[in-house]
């Protein structure tokens, strides 16, 4: 009896699937059997990047914080939408891309204006009273 073509066809996704599982599964049944265990107070303390911690967790924040990360979130995202713009440039409408990118690479200036002008960029430290 011969295989269908079609099952054939699901073989290799069956095989794709199974070793995608492996990938997935097998480094946590090695570390599982290979880490070394603790038990008692030392593993029950709070971890935070190997240093003792200082003070609450619940901290307020300056709001100058966020704002600056926002802008590096959409400058990042801004970059990635030009890099496949400029890949493509060149290989059509030469002066239409030119004009595009450089309409792009404007707004994303005035927002760096905008942000500089609302002071974003400079961080002025609070006086902290011991």
């Amino acid at each position: 009896m011969e295989i269908p073509q079609a099952l054939s066809d699901f073989s290799f996704v069956l095989v794709y699937l199974v070793a995608a599982a492996l990938f997935a599964v097998g480094p946590l049944i090695i570390a599982k059997l290979i880490a070394p265990r603790s038990f008692g107070a030392a593993r029950e303390a709070i971890y935070e990047c190997g240093m003792p911690t200082i003070g609450s967790a619940w901290i307020q924040v300056a709001v100058i914080y966020y704002l600056f990360a926002l802008l590096f979130l959409a400058f990042d995202v801004d970059v990635l939408f030009l890099l496949p713009v400029l890949l493509a440039y060149g290989k059509g409408y030469v002066w239409r891309d030119l004009i595009e990118i450089t309409i792009f690479i404007g707004i994303l200036s005035l927002v760096i204006v905008y942000a500089w002008r609302r002071g974003v960029f400079s961080w002025k430290r609070k006086q902290v009273n011991p």
